[in-house]
C-alpha cells in the first residue's frame, strides 16, 4: 500500500470480489480481492480503517498525479454534494474518500484503489471500495 505522486493513466478497471462494507464488517479491517487484468491472479486487498489510504485530493491538488475529468470520466468519484463539501470537491457517495497505490503479486501490474470510510447516517457505517483500477505511470 503506497502512494502515488508520479502522473499515470487509467487503462482498466478491475473486478472486486466484495466492495461494500456495512458497520462491524470493516472492523478490523475490510479484507476483499480484486482479479489482475494483466494475469488473471487474485489479490488480496485490507483496508485498516483510519490507518490505510491517502487522501483523495492529493491525486487531483494541481492535478500532479490525474485530472479531476479523468477521476470522474473513469467513475471514480463524484462531485461532492454542497452539504459536504467539507470533505473535499471530489468524493464518492460523499463520504471520505481515500486512495493507496497496490500491485498484483504475481506480474506486479501497477493498482489504484479509490474507497470511502464514514458514517452515512446515525448508526450507519459504510466502508465502499468504488473500484480497483490498472494504471501505467506517464514518462
Amino acid at each position: 500500500m503506497y502512494s502515488i505522486s508520479k502522473k499515470i493513466n487509467i487503462l482498466q478497471q478491475a473486478l472486486v470480489v466484495k466492495n461494500h462494507f456495512i458497520n462491524d464488517e470493516a472492523i478490523p479491517s475490510a479484507v476483499t480481492k480484486f482479479t489482475c487484468c494483466n494475469c488473471s491472479s487474485d489479490n488480496a486487498i485490507e483496508i485498516k480503517p483510519y490507518e490505510s489510504g491517502f487522501p483523495i485530493l492529493q491525486i487531483y491538488n494541481e492535478e500532479k498525479v490525474l485530472s479531476k475529468n479523468e477521476l470522474l470520466k473513469n467513475n471514480m468519484v463524484t462531485e461532492t454534494s454542497n452539504r459536504m463539501f467539507h470533505f473535499g470537491e471530489l468524493t464518492f457517495h460523499d463520504l471520505p474518500t481515500l486512495y493507496f497505490g497496490t500491485d498484483c503479486t504475481s506480474c506486479h501490474s501497477k493498482y489504484i484503489c479509490i474507497f470511502n470510510y464514514g458514517e452515512k447516517q446515525p448508526g450507519l457505517t459504510l466502508l465502499e471500495i468504488a473500484g480497483v483500477w490498472k494504471y501505467e505511470e506517464v514518462e
